[in-house]
């Protein structure tokens, strides 16, 4: 290696006097062919351009009216919104998995359903006979005593029917499936509150009918 003087340079090593700041700039930036842009305006070209806010009202509705579309538009998707929903809750109470609550939803429930569909339950005479004695009860002052100790009497048979109902269906759910997880306190609320609605209005709509062999 060949040493020099101190304070002394090789010609070789001697700066070129054209070379400038914005050179060493460029040659920094070689890799990319330009600056790295800055991330407020990158966003700001892939937005584009954002409309001012409306000045008035009037200009507000304008502007409401042209994004909805025309009448007609409206109208038909409107009308398949309804086709939509309407096909949806079809599908659900005909019992297709896809279309049900998650409550309702696996081969569990929907055998427990098919035990309570296929009996006749004293618990799904509490909403007619609620309702035949809160009426009753109006109707005649003078019996509300008697009423309100046959609503009484009338929980009490029903409590105990829903709790037999209620063990039924979870021993014969460990039976069919001894694998599940589903069961106990919640899968027997579950089927008591399906047996204390009126059969028509249940949904799903029961598969088996009253008496049948689940």
């Amino acid at each position: 290696m060949k040493l020099f003087p101190l304070g002394s340079s090789d010609k070789s090593e001697k700066v070129d006097p054209e070379i400038t700041e914005s050179s060493i700039e460029d040659t920094v930036n070689l890799g990319k062919g330009r600056p790295t842009p800055k991330r407020r305006d990158a966003e700001g070209r892939r937005r584009g351009p954002v409309a001012p806010a409306p000045l008035t009202a009037k200009e507000a509705r304008a502007r409401r009216k042209a994004t909805r579309g025309s009448k007609d538009d409206r109208k038909q998707a409107s009308a398949e919104r309804r086709a939509a929903s309407a096909e949806r809750r079809a599908r659900m109470l005909a019992g297709e998995d896809k279309y049900l609550l998650p409550r309702d939803k696996g081969p569990v429930r929907g055998f427990a359903r098919d035990i309570v569909d296929s009996r006749r339950n004293l618990v799904g005479l509490f909403m007619p006979l609620a309702l035949l004695l809160i009426v009753a009860m109006f109707l005649t002052p003078a019996l509300q005593s008697i009423v309100t100790l046959a609503m009484l009497i009338m929980m009490v048979f029903m409590g105990i029917d829903g709790y037999l109902l209620g063990r039924r269906v979870n021993n014969q759910v460990r039976e069919r499936f001894p694998d599940t997880a589903d069961g106990g306190f919640k899968l027997g609320w579950y089927t008591f509150v399906r047996a204390s609605q009126i059969r028509k209005m249940r949904a799903p709509k029961p598969r088996v009918g009253a008496g049948d062999a689940v």
